[in-house]
């Protein structure tokens, strides 16, 4: 797992939740009945949030004089049937183990307008490779990285939330969101290391 510091931070604080991530010319109605996510999306559909998000993206389409397309919006279920984060070529992997004819250009388009939208948040945890997760609906985290083997983990306590709420009153901001990311070296790259050295 993590290290003992962010071990003990996310086990123990009393509202806090740590989750490791392990990390067309078809109609709509056509691709969409097509659409059968990925062996990699592990998370449950919830179909009622999903609807929500759609009216939501669908919106921002005609706001900005964009194509309604299937891939689109397979792209948005792929996405929102995942768990934890993904890069891109994850997510694409995902559309064509379901034969999907989906390229990249669509996916990162697609990303860049859900990001914009505020239905995905993307990441770089101090690498070069962007990661993504969904958002919307979704109660806000934070994440511990392991330098070495990149593993992100998720947790939430409210203290982090007291402090944005009381720095927001102080100088006189309306906070919207933040960002907090705290990198070290998880315990099992520690046991690893301890493991090859000489006794």
């Amino acid at each position: 797992m993590n290290s003992s510091k962010g071990s003990s931070f996310a086990s123990h604080s009393p509202a806090s939740a740590a989750l490791e991530q392990e990390v067309g010319g078809s109609s709509d109605a056509g691709y969409a009945a097509r659409h059968t996510p990925s062996a990699a999306s592990e998370a449950v559909l919830n179909t009622s949030r999903l609807e929500e998000v759609k009216k939501i993206f669908t919106a921002h389409l005609e706001n900005k004089g964009l194509r309604k397309t299937a891939e689109r919006y397979a792209i948005l279920e792929e996405i929102y049937v995942r768990s934890g984060h993904f890069d891109v070529e994850e997510l694409y992997a995902g559309m064509k183990e379901r034969n999907l004819q989906v390229s990249r250009a669509t996916v990162y388009n697609t990303l860049d307008l859900l990001v914009e939208q505020g239905l995905v948040s993307k990441h770089q945890f101090g690498r070069n490779l962007a990661q993504y997760e969904k958002s919307y609906g979704y109660r806000q985290h934070d994440h511990v990285i392991c330098t070495e083997c990149h593993k992100v983990v998720e947790f939430c306590d409210p203290r982090i939330h007291g402090i944005q709420t009381m720095v927001g009153d102080l100088l006189n901001f309306h906070i919207l969101h933040h960002s907090l990311n705290l990198y070290g070296i998880c315990g099992d790259c520690r046991a690893k290391a301890a493991a090859t050295q000489p006794s």
